[in-house]
């Protein structure tokens, strides 16, 4: 079993409260608009750490971080960028490869509309954890947390931090 904390758009914000979910999480994943690589590195010092960077983020950070991070998590297929749209809507720089070789779970960032919602057409479970950062027009700063046990997505929780 691998317990997963996943954020994003962060914006160069971190804090404890984070921070403790962080110690919760078995790996944490970043799905971008990290802002300060002082984000990544304090997350880093604790747990693993997967991340993409977003469109807010610089040349530092699309050195240490790929666009899109494709990788296994146990039996589980994951793909992680940060603009990527959702079931019906995919953005047009994925969308080719997506129909073709879907993931069994997909993750963006972005919207700061946290959505976790079933592809039927392509069978996959697409998640958008919001934002746990303080800047952008987002209300409630948000985080997604599950585990994955084999081949299965479980226990899925919504965190909401609070206002931002």
């Amino acid at each position: 079993m691998t317990k997963i904390l996943l954020l994003s758009d962060t914006h160069s914000h971190i804090d404890d409260t984070i921070l403790k979910y962080v110690n919760q999480a078995d790996e944490v994943w970043h799905a971008g608009d990290i802002g300060d690589l002082a984000v990544t590195d304090a997350i880093k010092k604790l747990k693993p750490l997967r991340a993409v960077y977003g469109n807010i983020d610089d040349d530092k950070a699309r050195m240490e971080f790929p666009l899109n991070n494709r990788f296994f998590c146990e039996n589980v297929e994951v793909w992680i960028t940060h603009i990527g749209g959702y079931p019906g809507k995919y953005n047009q720089a994925i969308r080719t490869e997506i129909q073709q070789n879907p993931p069994k779970l997909f993750i963006c960032g972005h919207s700061h509309i946290l959505k976790v919602q079933f592809d039927k057409t392509l069978n996959l479970l697409h998640m958008n954890p919001g934002a746990c950062g303080i800047y952008g027009f987002h209300q409630v700063r948000t985080m997604l947390r599950f585990e994955i046990v084999g081949d299965k997505i479980q226990n899925l929780e919504i965190i909401e931090i609070g206002k931002k």
